[in-house]
């Protein structure tokens, strides 16, 4: 495998080993450490974390112009960003499959998004507006055991403004080409014990214009949100902070099913999915005094998916012998259904005694009428629950030494006839702790643990141990070595997956309705994925230059892996599947004047996996760099490239230009932009089916604050 050339950070650690006189000469200034709080719930500085971090910060969100946080997060090393339907985004760090997006926690100011029903994030309806973001930190690596199962390879936490950055009113829209159609409004107001925020926001675009043959590919969004935060003192000690949000809109879905028996006529209808969300959060904090806090914070979400559309299939596809036949042997079931014209005037397939007798049936219902062709609705909707308590707590044992313990309780609960033939509800208990010890002025060892005990899946528990070599406050030497699980998901261990058919153009066996003959069942006895992964970097911050720079080198190993494609056709989900990532990452962020801003990204993964699903979604090169400007009388730009060599082996490489001019109105100010973004490639977006018929976009906003 090949490394390219040493870094120039690798000569420069090599002086520091030699002289740290040197070290200190060069490095130690007064100004203020930044301080991250994701990796272990400890606020500290990026040198003395254990793994890496990269953090977007509001400056970054706004110049990129992005209108989703999937797009944003191309600014992260290793993280690979895809679409599958369309619209769906599919986010993986460092990979896996490109359809299934599910080994990564996501948090909304620390509460997880991640849907445990149905194994996914719905990143294009997040319920949180990008202009309500203040940073995303992204831990780059694996975390269970500082967020539990999930947390497998990566954890994304969006941080929103607080209620007292955001007083006075801020209104924002923005328009432009594919059907874009923004707007945003917030109002912000604040009293002697308090603040608040209001938000509204709305969100519309057209999706990718065509598919692999060229025709009109249905994938566009429409979608409204509310947001209200407030942060209430009580007292010195004692403060309150709760939110509410909730989101509506309509993803719109192509219709793609094709009936199983030839001959049919198939005049199906789309089937779009309405989509409403709902979240509330309440959290009460207690600060005992300088080395002593406590926190409890209890939220409760819903995810509400309607999804209702038309299909038709011959009649005989509600034929209970067929369905007998299909538990029986799916392989033969599905061999006779599709090729029921060979077989209607002879003997069916060979097979046993008891497949061939049902076999028998089922071509006598086929020469008696079951060849018609017959119509129905699909009701494929979903609801999903969750509620969540934690209990936190944060204590400096000593001058050098600091821990953070706690305990989780999670209830979840699925919803859908379709998928789990009823209700399906999973519990959750987490113990977690994480100890800092400074041993010494340049020497800081932390180790972790989480227990974790789920219902569906039983018993775990997970270890973190690091060395953090601080040459100073601001420069780190790191080795880390990690383990973290992801439990399998009610849909892959306990799917009960069937389609009951209403309002039958013409009766089936005398009902007006019908059960489809295809029908899975999870295994019930999946084991969790399992993760090991070390790691060596460093971190610095030339304060001096404005210069932060975050090197990795990693080698990661999943085992027990679950990689089947979660389909209704023939589903047969495992832990018999394995990866490994190895390769070096590197994020630079230079402040080379109060003027200009360069930051730099790059990824190298050698990925291999006993199934080839686990590496569609692993770009062995991946990127972005940027350059922020302000060019003075309220004139300032961005420029932006994005690449990668190969996602579901489709290159990607894009350029993003925006221009922005404010203007004091009054009191208020007001900023235009144009935004400009350009494919350099001509290839597809991660499948065949996504395609754009112009390689460029143009959009504008005006954004009014007073």
């Amino acid at each position: 495998m090949y490394w390219g050339p040493p870094p120039r950070s690798s000569l420069l650690l090599a002086l520091l080993a030699s002289n740290p006189l040197l070290a200190d000469d060069l490095f130690l200034d007064s100004q203020p450490l930044p301080q991250v709080l994701t990796a272990t719930r400890l606020k500290q500085s990026a040198a003395a974390v254990p793994g890496s971090m990269t953090v977007i910060d509001s400056e970054l969100i706004k110049a990129s112009g992005a209108r989703d946080i999937a797009e944003l997060l191309r600014l992260v090393p290793g993280m690979m960003v895809g679409y599958t339907t369309g619209n769906q985004a599919a986010v993986n760090y460092h990979g896996t499959s490109a359809s299934e997006a599910r080994r990564m926690q996501v948090l909304i100011d620390g509460r997880s998004v991640y849907r445990a029903g149905l194994a996914t994030v719905d990143w294009s309806d997040i319920p949180v507006a990008m202009e309500d973001i203040e940073r995303i930190e992204v831990f780059r690596g694996p975390n269970t055991v500082s967020y539990g199962a999930n947390a497998l390879m990566a954890v994304v936490n969006i941080l929103t403004r607080s209620p007292a950055n955001s007083l006075g009113t801020r209104m924002k829209i923005t328009r432009g080409e594919r059907g874009t159609n923004d707007w945003y409004a917030s109002q912000g107001l604040g009293w002697d014990t308090g603040n608040l925020r209001l938000s509204f926001s709305g969100q519309q675009d057209d999706g990718f214009d065509s598919d692999r043959f060229g025709a009109d590919y249905r994938d566009g969004r429409r979608l409204s949100r509310f947001s209200l935060a407030v942060s209430q003192t009580l007292n010195q000690q004692q403060s309150v902070d709760w939110q509410l949000s909730a989101k509506e809109g309509t993803n719109q879905r192509p219709y793609t099913y094709k009936p199983v028996f030839d001959g049919i006529t198939d005049s199906g209808t789309d089937s779009d999915v309405s989509a409403k969300d709902y979240a509330a959060s309440l959290r009460w904090n207690f600060d005992f005094n300088p080395e002593h806090s406590l926190y409890i914070q209890g939220s409760a979400q819903q995810w509400d998916r309607r999804q209702v559309w038309k299909a038709c299939d011959a009649k005989v596809s509600f034929s209970p012998e067929l369905t007998r036949l299909w538990q029986l042997n799916p392989n033969y079931a599905e061999r006779l259904a599709r090729h029921m014209q060979r077989y209607e005037n002879g003997t069916p397939p060979s097979g046993s005694a008891a497949e061939q007798a049902l076999a028998q049936q089922v071509l006598q219902q086929w020469n008696n009428g079951g060849k018609e062709s017959v119509c129905g609705n699909i009701d494929q909707s979903t609801k999903e629950s969750r509620y969540d308590l934690e209990v936190q707590d944060t204590l400096s044992l000593s001058d050098s030494l600091r821990l953070v313990s706690g305990m989780n309780y999670r209830y979840d609960r699925a919803d859908s006839e379709t998928y789990f033939n009823g209700t399906l509800d999973d519990t959750t208990w987490r113990l977690f702790g994480h100890l800092e010890w400074r041993a010494s002025e340049h020497w800081l060892l932390q180790g972790g643990a989480m227990y974790e005990h789920t219902h569906l899946s039983g018993n775990s528990l997970t270890p973190r141990v690091a060395v953090n070599y601080l040459i100073n406050p601001r420069h780190g030497l790191r080795a880390v070595y990690s383990e973290a699980i992801r439990s399998p998901d009610m849909f892959e261990n306990n799917v009960n997956w069937s389609y009951r058919v209403t309002q039958l153009s013409s009766p089936v066996y005398g009902q007006t309705s019908g059960q489809y003959f295809v029908k899975t069942r999870g295994p019930g006895n999946l084991d969790k994925e399992l993760m090991r992964s070390r790691e060596l970097g460093y971190n610095g911050f030339f304060a001096d230059f404005g210069l932060n720079l975050d090197v990795k080198l990693f080698y990661d190993e999943i085992t027990g892996m679950i990689s089947e494609p979660l389909r209704n056709n023939q589903y047969i989900a495992s832990n018999s599947n394995r990866s490994r990532f190895i390769g070096t990452e590197t994020q630079l962020d230079w402040h080379l004047s109060t003027a200009d801003r360069l930051r730099v990204t790059y990824a190298y993964v050698d990925a291999s996996a006993s199934n080839p699903l686990d590496q569609q979604q692993t770009a062995r090169n991946s990127g972005s760099a940027g350059w922020l400007r302000e060019w003075g009388h309220g004139w300032s730009s961005a420029l932006f490239y994005y690449g990668n060599d190969a996602l579901n082996q489709y290159r990607f490489e894009r350029v993003d230009l925006r221009i922005a001019k404010r203007i004091p109105v009054g009191k208020a100010n007001l900023e235009l932009a144009g935004m400009l973004q350009q494919r350099l490639d001509h290839q597809p977006t991660t499948w065949p089916d996504n395609n754009y018929d112009q390689r460029h976009v143009l959009y504008f906003s005006a954004e009014l604050e007073f």
